[in-house]
């Protein structure tokens, strides 16, 4: 009667879908690289870049990238991401450009209002004076739609101004998958060839591919405090207030970003497949249920894309 029984297991689950997706992306990857003369990868050594970078280096063969990689560095970065970035970049022995966001803090075109203020918004600066240094003309980045409602309005070839501004009510039509890449000087286009995936399909191709990540991306032991909802990562950056409890939870990142900002999750999940598992049960975004610069108004990742932001 007390006999204990196994847990029921999920049936597998189809990973079909993801041989359109990955052709969808390979043909954007390779259309920017025909249509523009100055490309770059945005590349910070996080799960949907990591997934970039795996069909890049299926349309165009292991090594033969035609376009540098670009990092945004805010100085606040985990360090097992950027150990990561390095690594895999030297692997494939593709260009990396980092700029940072200090650079900009010495040059005074950052500045911050306390010392303790993220950086992650001030991205956007060092990010146009990078477009303006080395005349990029493409950005091609891992946003999704699914990730949050301002980057669901963007179009796959994502058109900024000559000021590096996106404008909602003046994007282009992109019918039976054509872009329109014509360009007037000084603008450029952010180019988002998985913008039609979803968590799950990131963390099912992840799966299926064996893409390595950063350690974070799975369940460990960290201190953390709870605050407004979120699990708050206990480090010198963000350390615990007054009033607040430190605990130390098994913990994993959804998505990685600057440290002041960006929140684990609970979990137990050790590898690609547990996470698959977890996230179809999940009913909160990544950037909902981790990022703490979304929750200061509902118009916030919209205000800052218009300022410039990835």
């Amino acid at each position: 009667m007390n006999a204990r029984t196994e847990p029921r297991l999920l049936a597998p689950i189809s990973n079909r879908h993801l041989d359109a997706l990955e052709e969808e992306a390979i043909f954007i990857l390779r259309e920017v690289a025909g249509a523009f003369e100055r490309p770059t990868l945005l590349f910070s050594g996080g799960k949907d870049s990591l997934v970039l970078l795996r069909c890049a280096e299926k349309a165009f063969g292991r090594g033969r990238l035609p376009y540098p990689l670009l990092m945004i560095d805010t100085g606040h970065n985990f360090r097992e991401v950027t150990d990561f970035r390095d690594q895999r970049a030297r692997e494939l022995g593709a260009e990396l450009i980092v700029r940072s966001v200090e650079e900009s803090m010495k040059r005074g075109t950052v500045r911050l209002a306390h010392p303790g203020e993220s950086r992650n918004a001030h991205q956007s600066v060092t990010l146009l004076e990078a477009i303006e240094e080395f005349r990029f003309d493409a950005l091609i980045g891992g946003a999704r739609r699914d990730e949050e409602k301002a980057r669901a309005k963007e179009r796959i070839f994502s058109h900024r101004d000559s000021f590096g501004q996106w404008q909602p009510k003046a994007q282009r039509p992109e019918l039976w998958t054509l872009f329109n890449t014509r360009l007037q000087p000084s603008e450029h286009f952010r180019v988002f060839p998985i913008s039609n995936w979803t968590e799950l399909d990131v963390w099912q191709y992840i799966e299926r591919e064996a893409i390595a990540l950063p350690s974070i991306y799975y369940a460990h032991e960290r201190e953390v405090v709870e605050r407004r909802g979120l699990l708050v990562p206990v480090t010198e950056l963000t350390p615990p207030r007054e009033g607040e409890t430190v605990v130390t939870r098994t913990v994993r990142f959804r998505t990685v970003g600057d440290i002041t900002c960006t929140c684990p999750v609970a979990s137990p999940a050790a590898n690609a497949t547990e996470v698959v598992a977890e996230t179809l049960a999940a009913d909160v975004s990544e950037r909902g249920a981790t990022r703490m610069d979304d929750k200061t108004s509902d118009a916030s990742m919209e205000k800052r894309k218009k300022d410039g932001y990835f």
